[in-house]
Order: structure tokens, then C-alpha cells, then sequence
């Protein structure tokens, strides 16, 4: 391949550097993962990629079981439509980066996987994904210009498109109708504030413990207090790579936070053992936000088709906005997959009008593609799910850096300490501003 010795030397060496960088970043992404693990509920199972070669079935990893049977779909019309086999496994979070750092220095990794904007620049700047440029560029089938601006920026890197979008999520406030109705307190319409939701959330807690008005954990961050640092004028990173912890809008924010945790939540162990989803699902919370991508589950659950229904989230009385951060998948490849134009026509296919139209109808979850996420809502006739799409009006994309998982779970650890009473609100605020300016300083990529 090479006429050069130098130059085959010279790339050796950048190979070499390049890949001690990744195992260092994978050591470190490693740790990152467990804790992660520890603080998100996903889907379950376990599958290897396999050695392949082309001609044999693409395989596909995803981490959410409640996609599975939407996305099979999908795959299936593409099968039918390709003569193009693919086989999709589903992983539990922990599982499933694991898979994909362990492809990435040396193993095998899926041919076609989902990139998340907390891994993404650690993939792509390392050459561990498909560089999709030129393939994109040339498709007729996808329209690039449809998809948020946001989304298409965190999957490009040094102007090479690595992943295609698949979806973007809006946060809502899901409520129990039955503990509003028996405390004769009227459904939120979205035109309530934090203050109001606060006030309600005080009259549903009870003082015998058996139901409280809210739940959160520091690890509910995007699906909770980070929508009220936003809407109340904060920021979690400035424009020039800062930490916002030390906003004074940003401190607000957590003093509200901070009241809540300690007035209307369980208690810190009840919440980590039993998990807020699980609290609502039980009757004993009487509220939870959380994102578009928990319809999928939630619709199946028979005590929450009887008695939730979902708001869109506060306002904030100052600001007068009602904040919604926004993240959004994308499909990627493996640099070294035997069958990369196979792959590239799944990501393809999946990017389509009309597969991000059926995404979105099959209640998978919220399209990326522009104007079909009503397709989305109308997907069910159990909640009214419109407040999802109203999210849209005002939304900010979720924060993040070049090693976001570098500063996100210390992040997240020390305001476990909050949450344990072991520390103030303040105090925290403060540790992480310096955790996150070190972290951020340190990024060199």
C-alpha cells in the first residue's frame, strides 16, 4: 500500500499514537461507563458482533428494548426492499459501550450502531467510525437539510459527517390524574410556573411518607433540573467552554432544585434502590419529567394508561420560558466494516422521510426529520402527548464538550452528596465549577 518506507513509517507512528490515545481514552471511558451504568435504566441482553465478511448479515446495536420491535420493523422493510440481511441486538447501556470500546481497540465491533453526543467526538476523532462524507453528499434519498442544525453538528467532525440523525427528544412533566383528582388540584395546562409546580408538589407530599409530589435524581439531568437551569437563565457550559455552575441564574436554579429534593422527594436511598420511574409506575410519586423516550414503555404499563397523563414543563416566572433540552441519536458505522456500502444504505434507509415518518408512527420515538413527529403523537391515543412537540418552541441542545463524560458523572457524583444531605447546595455548586473549568482545560482534541 505503501511505496514510501518513511511515509509508512510516519503513519504507523500517527496509528500507534492514535490508538494508545484511544486505549487511554478507553480506560478512562471504561470507569465513565459503570458509573453511567449504574445511573441510567435502559434495555437488556448481550450479543458479540462476530467476526463477519461481506455478504453476511449487517449487525445492528441498539441499547433500548421498548425501540426493538419498531426498529425490527424498519429492518425488515429494508431486507425486503435490499435483499440485504441485518441483525439487531440489544444491549443494556453498560453492555453496550463496553462492546464498542473493546471493538474499537481491537476487537469486533457492530457494523451499524447508535452514537450518543456523550461519546461522539471520542469516536470520531480517533477514526473508530465510517467516514459518511462523500456517501451522504452523494445520496439521493436523504435531504441533510431536514434534520436540526444542532444534531448535524455534533456528528461532524473536522467537517467529515460520521453518523446520520435518527431522532431528537423533548422533555415533559408526566402526572398522576388520580392524586391531582383526590386532592382536587386541576391538571397542569402549561401555562404553570416552577413556583406553582412546586406549591403542587408540596400539597401531594404527604407527611406519613406513603406518597411525595416529586422525584429526581442528580442522574435525571437532562430529563430534569437541567431544564430548570435553562429555563430559569442559567447555563450548565458557557459559549467559551466554561462551566456554568457558578451563574448566578445557574445558582437559582439549584436552590430550587434543592428545595425540592428536600420538601416534596423520597429520600435519596429510596430513590437510587427503587428508581423514580418505578416510584410513578407504583403510585407513590405524584410527578416526574422525563423524556420522549420513555412513551415507548410507558404506554405498555397498565397503572399509568389508567392514571398519567403528561404537561408540558413549567415556565419560569422571571424568564417567562418553559426550557426543553433536545438530544438527538445518530447512525453510525464501523471504520473497518467488511460491507461498508451495505452498511451506509441501512443508515441510509433509516435517515429517509419515509423511515423517520415510520419511526415516528410506530410510537419508536420522535423523528429528527422536520414536520413528521406529528406522526409521533398521534401514535397512541393513551396520553397526550402533545406537550412534546410544543417542547420544541423552546429548546436548548444538551450540553456537552469534546469529553463530556470527563466532567458529566463527577458532575452528577457530587451532587449525590446534596441529595445525601451530606452537603450544601452552594458548596456542591461550587466543586463542580472547578471540576468541570479542570476537565474542560485538559481537553486537547
Amino acid at each position: 500500500m505503501y511505496n514510501n518506507p518513511q511515509k509508512k513509517r510516519q503513519n504507523d507512528e500517527e496509528g500507534g499514537r492514535k490508538f494508545m490515545k484511544f486505549k487511554r481514552l478507553i480506560a478512562a471511558g471504561l470507569a465513565a461507563t459503570m458509573v453511567a451504568g449504574m445511573l441510567t435504566a435502559c434495555g437488556g441482553g448481550s450479543s458479540d458482533g462476530g467476526s463477519k465478511k461481506k455478504g453476511d448479515a449487517l449487525t445492528v446495536a441498539i441499547w433500548d428494548t421498548n425501540q426493538q420491535a419498531g426498529l425490527q420493523e424498519i429492518i425488515d422493510a429494508f431486507t425486503a426492499e435490499t435483499g440485504i440481511k441485518a441483525e439487531l441486538q440489544v444491549l443494556d447501556w453498560s453492555a453496550y459501550w463496553t462492546l464498542l470500546e473493546a471493538g474499537a481497540t481491537g476487537g469486533d465491533m457492530p457494523d451499524v450502531f447508535w452514537m450518543h453526543s456523550n461519546e461522539a467526538v471520542k469516536y470520531m476523532s480517533n477514526d473508530i467510525l465510517l467516514d459518511l462524507t462523500d456517501k451522504v453528499s452523494k445520496s439521493e434519498k436523504l435531504e441533510m437539510d431536514k434534520f436540526p442544525q444542532d444534531l448535524k453538528d455534533m456528528y461532524t467532525w473536522k467537517d467529515k459527517v460520521y453518523a446520520v440523525p435518527k431522532d431528537r427528544d423533548t422533555i415533559a412533566m408526566w402526572y398522576n390524574k388520580k392524586m391531582f383528582d383526590d386532592a382536587g388540584i386541576a391538571y397542569p395546562d402549561g401555562s404553570w410556573t416552577w413556583d406553582e409546580f412546586y406549591e403542587i408538589a408540596e400539597k401531594l407530599t404527604k407527611d406519613d411518607g406513603s406518597q411525595f409530589g416529586f422525584a429526581a435524581q442528580p442522574s435525571n439531568e437532562q430529563d430534569t433540573w437541567m431544564n430548570m437551569v435553562y429555563s430559569m437563565g442559567g447555563t450548565i457550559v458557557t459559549d467559551d467552554n466554561k462551566s456554568g455552575f457558578d451563574d448566578p441564574n445557574t445558582l437559582r436554579a439549584m436552590e430550587f432544585l434543592d428545595k425540592c429534593v428536600k420538601n416534596v422527594m423520597p429520600d435519596s436511598n429510596t430513590m437510587s434502590e427503587t428508581g423514580t420511574d418505578v416510584l410513578f409506575q407504583s403510585g407513590k410519586v405524584a410527578m416526574i419529567s422525563q423524556g420522549s423516550w420513555m412513551v415507548a414503555g410507558f404506554k405498555d404499563n397498565d397503572y399509568l394508561v389508567e392514571n398519567a397523563d403528561v404537561a408540558r414543563l413549567p415556565k419560569d416566572a422571571e424568564t417567562g420560558r418553559s426550557v426543553s433540552l433536545y438530544n438527538g441519536l445518530g447512525w453510525a458505522a464501523s471504520a473497518g466494516t467488511a460491507m461498508p456500502d451495505e452498511a451506509f444504505q441501512l443508515i441510509e434507509w433509516f435517515g429517509t422521510k419515509d423511515m423517520q415518518l415510520k419511526q415516528a408512527e410506530l410510537g419508536v420515538t420522535m423523528a429528527a426529520y422536520d414536520g413528521v413527529s406529528d406522526a409521533w403523537v398521534n401514535n397512541t391515543d393513551v396520553f397526550h402527548l402533545q406537550p412534546y412537540l410544543d417542547a420544541i418552541d423552546d429548546t436548548v441542545f444538551r450540553p456537552h464538550t469534546n469529553s463530556t463524560l470527563a466532567w458529566w458523572n463527577p458532575m452528577c457524583e457530587e451532587l449525590v452528596k446534596v441529595w445525601n444531605n451530606e452537603e450544601a447546595m452552594a458548596d456542591a455548586c461550587k466543586n463542580i465549577t472547578s471540576m468541570m473549568n479542570e476537565k474542560i482545560a485538559e481537553e486537547n482534541y
